[in-house]
């Protein structure tokens, strides 16, 4: 278990709040990174802000039926326990599920618990089960599906706050999390200050260039800019 990590500050965590998924991952393309995204997982519950913070973790392996018996949940020191008390505030909690949503990784009194304490959200390749009234809380959350079974019907917890895949994001304790309408996408923590002074421009000039395309422009020449675009652009952003 790993216990210390950089915090980043309010001002990188607000930049994010009102970035999109879309724009993160173009620019973490641009340095070599393909595999951000946490695929097939989607938000539950309607429009709401951006999850936003950074990553607290808590990996599951696949369940043995004489480890996983409901009576390890009155140990108070079972890891899923463990990490819905301690996950820092503000920060998200990821679980590694393996892509297996065929059994809860939480549920509702457990989410409920991580809203009053703070959490800024969850993330889950697994299921949630009490899925209406996750959906009603005021932390977002994401899984894979909707899924009554107990998580430890197919899930063992194992280990806290260390290196998971989620979704085939590889996500290392401390990385920062975004989620917004399109999923959640995983930022290396020593990327995000660097991310953050690039996004707004870049969100900026979208912005301009759906404008323009409103207005009947062709993308020709606009998108991706030539000069005169670039020009027109930083001429409109000086007013």
């Amino acid at each position: 278990m790993r216990t210390s990590v950089e915090n980043l500050s309010e001002d990188i965590l607000n930049v994010f709040k009102a970035a999109s998924t879309p724009s993160i991952a173009t620019l973490l393309y641009k340095r070599g990174l393909r595999t951000n995204f946490v695929q097939g997982v989607g938000r539950l519950g309607g429009d709401r802000p951006n999850m936003v913070g950074q990553a607290f973790t808590l990996r599951y392996i696949p369940a043995r039926e004489d480890l996983n018996q409901l009576a390890v949940f009155r140990d108070p020191g079972h890891p899923q326990r463990v990490a819905v008390e301690t996950v820092p505030p503000g920060h998200v909690l990821v679980m590694d599920c393996r892509g297996d949503a065929t059994a809860a990784s939480a549920g509702g009194i457990l989410a409920k618990r991580l809203e009053y304490r703070g959490c800024a959200g969850i993330v889950t390749d697994g299921g949630l089960r009490d899925t209406r009234e996750i959906s009603g809380l005021s932390m977002p959350a994401y899984c894979a599906a909707a899924s009554a079974p107990t998580n430890l019907t197919k899930h063992h917890a194992i280990d806290l706050n260390v290196p998971i895949g989620c979704g085939t994001a590889p996500v290392f304790p401390g990385d920062l999390i975004v989620g917004d309408a399109d999923g959640v996408i995983v930022i290396p923590l020593h990327l995000a200050e660097e991310i953050a002074a690039e996004i707004q421009g870049m969100e900026a000039f979208e912005a301009f260039v759906l404008d323009e395309v409103a207005n009947g422009a062709s993308i020709i020449g606009l998108y991706p800019p030539n000069a005169e675009t670039r020009a027109r652009f930083e001429a409109q952003s000086k007013v």
